[in-house]
């Protein structure tokens, strides 16, 4: 650093131009008369002393009377300290102003586009922690290892887990995760031989998204909104999850069987019903009246779905529109619908097979 640099550093610290260009000339001089100070920088002599007297007050230097007034630059330790913490403060509200700029918070937001991918996984390993009833992943084998100890925490919580893994065509069994590492992770894991988005859906309201890597724009997109998470959801459902084959599932054959989605429910259930078999349900949801959370055990009457029936499980393009039950409770019927229920009495966020007789 020459001492054109060195002085205007000193006036970013803290010093104005006189200052520094004297205080520079004296570390060069070792100590001057006042007088000499003058004459060797750009300090007109008729401003020298208040110069020096401003110099002495900061610490920098240090006057003294020898037939005129002198001064000499004080030991730097002092002035090195405030300068380097200076700087550390500096650099610390540059990275503050990154990170800012960077990562928008998301509270008080419907929406927020934020650029670099480590904050939407950030944001997606704290939702996951906090899932009560329904997690949706879509990740590669590597974000899914990275993603395991939310899961856990998720799957802990007694949350439905749902992943899928996405890879390349060329991908082979031996590079995604062993079975193993599903365990106490996820309820079911599905395999899509494509390149897919980042995506963690979490309790119907909040949503992580990014592009897949090989997509030119690169952006994530952080969403806590039930309406706007509904079509993540269904582009979950239709180009991530139906058309691809489980490679793992830990779901139970026996009751009690657990659905967070209703036209899984529909789909899996309604053939028994149809061979007489009686279905014991419990949900648990919300008055889609007045909004409060209701629960309740009952015995499945009727399912209803815009499709017409079928042989077997209906594909889910007959239940993309309403799906509903009708469920005997106490003597009365209650209507139940899924996500986004509005004409039915009561929309289920989880539906409990109890007993199947």
């Amino acid at each position: 650093m020459d001492t054109a640099e060195l002085r205007r550093a000193l006036e970013d610290a803290e010093l104005s131009p006189y200052q520094a260009d004297a205080y520079t000339a004296l570390l060069r001089l070792g100590s001057a008369s006042a007088t000499e100070l003058a004459d060797a920088c750009s300090v007109p002599t008729a401003r020298i002393y208040d110069v020096l007297r401003d110099l002495e007050a900061k610490g920098y230097i240090e006057t003294y009377e020898q037939d005129s007034l002198h001064a000499r630059a004080n030991e730097p330790q002092a002035v090195l300290t405030s300068l380097r913490g200076k700087a550390e403060r500096f650099t610390a509200a540059a990275a503050e102003i990154e990170e800012r700029w960077e990562q928008p918070a998301v509270d008080g937001h419907m929406v927020s586009i934020v650029k670099r991918f480590e904050t939407v996984f950030d944001r997606a390993c704290d939702i996951v922690r906090e899932a009560e009833t329904e997690v949706q992943v879509s990740a590669t084998a590597e974000q899914f290892r990275r993603l395991r100890p939310a899961l856990a925490t998720a799957y802990d919580n007694g949350a439905i887990v749902s992943v899928s893994i996405h890879s390349d065509s060329g991908t082979t069994a031996d590079e995604l995760p062993d079975t193993r590492a599903y365990d106490g992770i996820a309820t079911e894991v599905r395999h899509r031989r494509l390149p897919a988005p980042f995506i963690v859906l979490v309790d119907r309201n909040e949503t992580c998204f990014t592009p897949h890597a090989r997509s030119v724009n690169r952006y994530g997109v952080l969403v806590d909104d039930y309406t706007l998470t509904y079509v993540f959801h269904w582009y979950f459902q239709t180009c991530l999850w139906e058309v691809w084959e489980p490679m793992y599932d830990a779901r139970p054959t026996e009751p009690p069987l657990v659905y967070a989605d209703i036209r899984r429910f529909v789909r899996e259930i309604e053939p028994l019903l149809e061979d007489g078999t009686t279905v014991r349900v419990a949900v648990e949801g919300f008055d889609t009246e007045s909004g409060e959370a209701v629960s309740f055990a009952g015995t499945l009457v009727d399912v209803s779905y815009a499709g017409s029936s079928t042989n077997g499980e209906p594909p889910l393009s007959q239940l993309a529109g309403e799906t509903a039950l009708t469920i005997a409770v106490d003597g009365e019927t209650r209507t139940v619908g899924g996500w986004g229920a509005v004409i039915e009495d009561v929309e289920a966020i989880r539906l409990t097979v109890e007993a199947l007789t």
